[in-house]
């Protein structure tokens, strides 16, 4: 049961873990007007609102957060009654998502210890043998809420009723020490969530914070807890983790603390693939660098990357083994692949099949007789797998790979067309002209007049 603001025991202003606004550098104005809204309203409406987690570490280190996320003494339900444009979800913990257009607004209700008696029967947690949290709507003090939290520097909370910052975990100190240290026992907590792992390498990575002694020890002994957790919410962490800027380095640390092997089992079949550990190195540091100019990347390019490999070698296995052409081979190779891959990161079908597409046309990129240039230069994927096919050219110091990628880079440069096929002289060029289209021409029905019938009722 929750009371109000006003029936709340007000914490004395020589509290330790109040940081009173002129000691602290976060401001209104940095923070999302939506987020704003989400708090003044709780906040009149007689529950305590604050802003939490990313958002105020990001906005203490002087950096644009992406998501603003609150926390509230206000039940999901009451959160609800509130706004309108509100919607509940989730099963293990029970928030509420305020709607403004595209922009999600995060609350969540204060959270409570886990042996508590609360009188929430049908509420209580629940683990797996592992000791995996399964469900946890066991609700509880402001207090308790920061105890429950992952890592000490997503432990701060912004009031909106004096401005101030609460501090429950040396969340501040280890902000300005670069120290990334998990709050309680990290084992347990890697337990009740092994994802926490991951969330230690990224915010290692994107913070540029040193992972505490403690909290880096348990990780390699608990990586295989990564495969309890469903494959959909891997894909959604990967994104974050290779697309976030930090790519290379995030990498490099997945693949020290053994989180790697968990998520990409197929990499490390036969052991560690050089040539492979440095096509993603290259493919992620050329991807870093188009995030920081502001361009867009899509997943399906970084999986078609990490995957290639394994699928070159599955493509000659089965082309040995079974007689096949090298085309059917890697068509079936792909399929297998993939299969295997999406059984530990559950890759949407909208970028399996783009991945497909990138793969296939590093097999049509080589053959372009007649007018074959013309139909891969239209295909939608062209840019990608000729950004591959570049990247390849680099990685494995084939001259024949870089005299193709020059040819087509010329292609692109003054859409002319070799007079024949791809085997050196691109200069000898013809200008390539569209195929002929007979203009399309509106089909004309002739009016047909229908008769009438007389209904009698009768079906």
């Amino acid at each position: 049961m929750f009371t109000k603001k006003s029936e709340q025991k007000q914490i004395p202003a020589a509290d330790p873990f109040k940081i009173p606004r002129e000691s602290h550098n976060l401001s209104r104005k940095d923070i999302d007007e939506n987020a704003l809204k989400v708090l003044y309203r709780l906040h009149n409406a007689g529950f305590r609102a604050l802003l939490v987690g990313g958002g105020v570490r990001d906005l203490l280190l002087g950096l644009k957060p992406k998501d603003f996320d609150i926390t509230t003494n206000a039940t999901p339900e009451e959160v609800k009654a509130l706004f309108r444009n509100c919607r509940l979800i989730g099963r293990r913990f029970r928030l509420a998502h305020i709607l403004f257009g595209r922009e999600v607004i995060e609350v969540a209700t204060f959270r409570g210890h886990h042996d508590d008696d609360n009188g929430q029967d049908a509420q209580k947690v629940k683990q797996s043998k592992a000791g995996m949290l399964l469900r946890d709507n066991v609700y509880g003090s402001l207090e308790e809420d920061a105890e429950r939290r992952d890592f000490t520097v997503n432990a701060l909370y912004y009031d909106i009723a004096d401005f101030a910052i609460y501090d429950f975990c040396n969340g501040m100190k280890d902000l300005q020490e670069r120290r990334l240290t998990l709050i309680g026992d990290p084992e347990v907590r890697y337990r009740e969530d092994p994802v926490r792992m991951i969330r230690a390498i990224r915010f290692s990575a994107k913070l540029d914070l040193t992972i505490s002694e403690e909290c880096a020890e348990p990780i390699r002994r608990l990586a295989p807890l990564l495969q309890d957790i469903p494959a959909a919410r891997h894909f959604d962490e990967v994104i974050k983790l290779l697309l976030s800027g930090q790519g290379l380095v995030t990498y490099r640390l997945l693949k020290e603390y053994k989180l790697l092997q968990v998520l990409f089992p197929i990499l490390f079949k036969d052991g560690e693939d050089d040539k492979a550990t440095q096509l993603i190195e290259q493919a992620l540091t050329d991807t870093d660098r188009r995030i920081a100019q502001g361009k867009h990347l899509t997943p399906a390019y970084i999986y078609a990357i990490i995957l290639w490999y394994p699928l070159e070698q599955r493509a000659q296995e089965m082309a040995f083994e079974g007689g096949l052409d090298y085309y059917d081979a890697f068509l079936l190779a792909m399929n297998e692949v993939l299969s295997i891959q999406v059984k530990t990161i559950a890759i949407p079908k909208r970028f399996t099949a783009a991945v497909r597409d990138i793969w296939v046309l590093q097999l049509r990129l080589p053959r372009f007789g007649g007018k074959r240039a013309q139909r891969v230069y239209q295909h939608i994927k062209f840019r990608a797998a000729f950004d591959f096919l570049s990247l390849r050219a680099k990685v494995e110091q084939s001259s024949e790979l870089a005299e193709l990628t020059a040819w087509w880079q010329e292609y692109q440069n003054h859409n002319k067309l070799p007079d024949h096929s791809y085997a050196g002289n691109a200069s000898k060029a013809t200008e390539v002209k569209p195929a002929d289209k007979k203009p399309y021409k509106k089909r004309r029905y002739p009016n047909k007049k229908h008769k009438k019938t007389e209904t009698t009722g009768v079906d």
